[in-house]
């Protein structure tokens, strides 16, 4: 993999201003030099490929950047693979040294800074949409998760664990890189994004490691499958069960037996559940007030949306706010 990503140059600039705005354009979010240090000199180089769940990225650059998500959205995981050279990289208080056998594994609303170490440093940065994680743990626990999977900052490469995790992303490098027509189409980069995912659960400890340890291994199937990823991409639009039938397509009766059967709830009760802990989630991470956050989230009744709130987390929005 000497070259990734051959076919797909975003920049080549001697200018560190071009190499930040086509990041940016590539991944989103806010990546900036502050407070890492003044611009530098150098050839800076990105090549990248974006699709609706993921986004790839290889740089060649002595640029040391910081990488915050945009206060709001859902967010977005990031996985950052050594290709050459060395990066010092940190997120909040954990630290590691990026190269061919240590990656670095950022999550949701966290912010990352990198450091090349020299101007030899190359690395691939991988994004990955936040719904995708869930949607795979799902499928391998038998249920959705109650809160957002978190992972260890540091994912060791060298052991086999680590390396699968590796050579699927390598993989995915590979296939785009490959010209294939039949390697460009979404569903196959879909598919292959999958099982970086799946990998990446079962490899690097997290939140929900012991759950997973713990679980009988029974997917969804198919249209609860195909519903619960259509809530989360939705969740802050106004949803009726009908909507979720026909993202799984099914009939309603088929739809709420499967969430009965298989989770314990309503489809609306575990829309309403999953929006309250999203909303919960962004209420403890931005310092924007209680009512914005919540009609972002498609609560459309303050005073319902509060009674909703004490009765899930035994505290009021006003109450989690005050913590932050």
């Amino acid at each position: 993999m000497s070259t990734p990503l051959r076919s797909f140059r975003i920049t080549k600039s001697q200018n560190p201003v071009d190499l930040l705005n086509a990041a940016t354009r590539l991944f989103g979010g806010s990546i900036t030099t502050a407070p890492l240090g003044a611009l530098s000199s150098g050839d800076h180089e990105l090549r990248g490929v974006a699709a609706p769940d993921f986004a790839v990225g290889y740089f060649a650059s002595p640029l040391g950047v910081r990488v915050a998500s945009v206060p709001g959205r859902r967010g977005s995981y990031f996985v950052n693979i050594g290709v050459s050279g060395e990066i010092e990289a940190s997120c909040g208080s954990r630290r590691a040294t990026l190269d061919k056998t240590t990656g670095g594994v950022v999550n949701p609303g966290d912010t990352q800074e990198l450091r090349p170490c020299h101007n030899q440093t190359r690395f691939l940065g991988l994004k990955i949409d936040a719904a995708l994680v869930d949607e795979e743990l799902a499928a391998l626990t038998g249920h959705p998760p109650v809160s957002t999977v978190r992972f260890d900052f540091a994912l060791d490469l060298a052991k086999p664990k680590g390396r699968a995790v590796r050579l699927l992303v390598r993989s995915l490098v590979e296939q785009l890189d490959s010209g294939d027509p039949l390697f460009q189409r979404a569903d196959l980069q879909r598919s292959q994004l999958r099982c970086i995912v799946t990998a990446l659960l079962l490899a690097q400890p997290h939140s929900h490691t012991r759950e997973l340890r713990d679980s009988p291994q029974s997917g969804h199937p198919r249209s609860l499958r195909a519903a619960l990823a259509f809530i989360d991409t939705h969740l802050s639009e106004r949803l009726t069960l009908g909507d979720i039938a026909a993202a799984a397509n099914c009939s309603p009766r088929t739809i709420s037996s499967a969430f009965g059967d298989r989770l314990g709830l309503s489809p609306m009760s575990y829309v309403r559940n999953l929006r309250l802990d999203r909303i919960r989630e962004d209420i403890l991470n931005s310092t924007d007030p209680v009512g914005t956050v919540a009609y972002r989230w498609g609560a459309s009744h303050l005073g319902r949306f509060a009674g909703e709130y004490r009765d899930r987390f035994n505290e009021l929005p006003s109450d989690t706010a005050a913590r932050r």
